[in-house]
């Protein structure tokens, strides 16, 4: 645990000012608060289960700062679990409303962080959150994963001014919430791949600082996945501050290319298909990240395992597609509520002609740097699902209720839902997603061996 790293990193964040990150730093809320909103008052927000994990300690804290507070704390109903939906914004939102200089500080992981953060963006307000979990990336991050309308998309909104984020509150974190943190962490190992094949392609530089907030403690925030299990104060507090870093990162890049890439699509997929929500507890981001970095990974295998000679320009301009075909097939494909941003998303990564010709030239130039730096960052599909479950997280698609059919036909989904360029889009240019696809499925592909869970 480093709280170098993060100091380093709040130079360039410009919204987040303030973290306590390490042992016993809930009673730090009153301090800080005091600091960064002089004069304001609080209203503390919290579930049932968040504020009887350190509601006493964060009220203490900033009773003894002098704190002001504008009312009771907040507190939604522990059961059933709370969700991030739309509603409970507007619920915090209009509760805060009335109360004029006044700034929430949450009590929460990812749920109630982005409640109070879309909630407090609404209102023009800043606000702060205490983390009660290493569940998430985003807790610096700007924006809020919520959901409206039957799914769940991030709605912009700023970072929390001040966070604070305490070990010992998380290592006594349910287990739950843990592993989908670490589900969630783990796809940055891909996602570094995707960003830096877009950058080898001049589609998007990568930020060699903002590259080293995220990848910089990546490796050793995942290297124990039975001690993160197990809630080992070591792993737990490596597995936060690669969270921490993680959210600080997209600050700095005001984008979350550093953290999220094809992966991430997957999961976003199924989130704006409505799956899981439903459930008690709802089914986290983190668990559906997780078996997208699987998919993930075992993609790039293919991938890297072809040579120039495969990259065929006749085959690629053979298969393109005419913006009306592809329009017509994401709108056969994809739920009617995302169809329009898909169809935008997908006709605008359309390659055609010379510009698709230079795109694969430049490909096979920049084949042998892209394959030695992507199996550097990279782990196989393989190593991905093992870290996975032993970290206790879901390692494989049936055991988040993902059928193997809805699992194929979500490669060819997660490719049309948002304009990043991942490894789902050079191989949609080259003509050849279907059968990387095929082979992945077929019994000598990964998925073909990995039929089922093996528990």
């Amino acid at each position: 645990m480093s709280n170098s790293l993060i100091a380093k990193a709040l130079e360039t964040a410009d919204e987040t000012k303030a973290i306590a990150f390490g042992k016993d730093v809930n009673r730090d809320a009153g301090p800080m608060f005091a600091e960064q909103f002089p004069g304001a008052k609080v209203l503390v927000v919290a579930d049932e289960n968040t504020y009887a994990a350190v509601g006493e300690d964060v009220v203490a804290s900033l009773k003894e700062s002098g704190i002001e507070f504008a009312d009771d704390p907040y507190i939604f109903p522990g059961t059933p679990t709370l969700y991030a939906g739309y509603e409970n914004v507007e619920i915090l939102r209009e509760a805060l409303r009335p109360y004029e200089n006044t700034v929430v500080v949450s009590l929460g992981a990812g749920t109630l962080n982005d409640i109070a953060k879309l909630a407090s963006g609404e209102l023009d307000r800043p606000y702060m959150n205490v983390c009660t979990a290493a569940s998430v990336d985003g807790f610096a991050a700007f924006g809020a994963s919520i959901a409206k309308d039957g799914f769940k998309i991030t709605r912009n909104c700023p970072a929390p001014v001040g966070l604070i984020a305490d070990v010992d509150t998380m290592v006594n974190a349910p287990a739950r919430l843990t592993a989908t943190g670490y589900g969630d962490l783990i796809e940055k190992i891909p996602a570094g791949a995707d960003w830096i094949l877009a950058h080898e392609l001049g589609i998007e530089e990568i930020d060699d600082y903002v590259w080293s907030l995220v990848q910089g403690p990546l490796r050793d925030s995942l290297s124990d996945p039975v001690a993160v299990a197990n809630a080992e104060e070591d792993a737990i507090a490596k597995l936060g501050e690669g969270q921490i870093m993680s959210g600080l990162a997209m600050q700095a890049h005001k984008s979350s290319r550093p953290a999220s890439g094809a992966g991430h699509q997957f999961s976003h997929t199924w989130e704006m298909e409505g799956h899981g929500l439903d459930w008690e507890p709802p089914l986290s981001h983190g668990f559906k990240v997780g078996v997208g970095t699987i998919a993930s990974c075992a993609i790039w295998e293919v991938f890297l395992g072809m040579d120039v000679e495969d990259f065929d320009v006749e085959k690629a301009l053979a298969a393109v597609k005419s913006a009306e075909e592809i329009e017509a097939n994401v709108r056969a494909t994809l739920n009617e509520n995302i169809q329009d941003e898909s169809v935008k998303h997908s006709v605008g990564k359309r390659m055609a002609g010379d510009e698709l010709v230079a795109r694969i030239e430049l490909l096979k130039e920049k084949w042998p740097v892209i394959q030695e730096r992507c199996r550097e960052q990279l782990v196989t599909a393989q190593e991905a699902m093992d870290m996975l479950k032993a970290a206790g997280a879901p390692y494989h698609p049936e055991l988040i209720k993902i059928d193997m059919d809805r699992f194929r036909q979500t490669h060819f989904k997660a490719q049309m839902i948002r304009p990043r360029y991942t490894v789902l889009d050079i191989l949609t240019d080259l003509g050849i997603l279907d059968e990387v696809v095929d082979t992945l499925f077929s019994p000598d592909g990964f998925w073909g061996q990995h039929p089922h869970p093996d528990a």
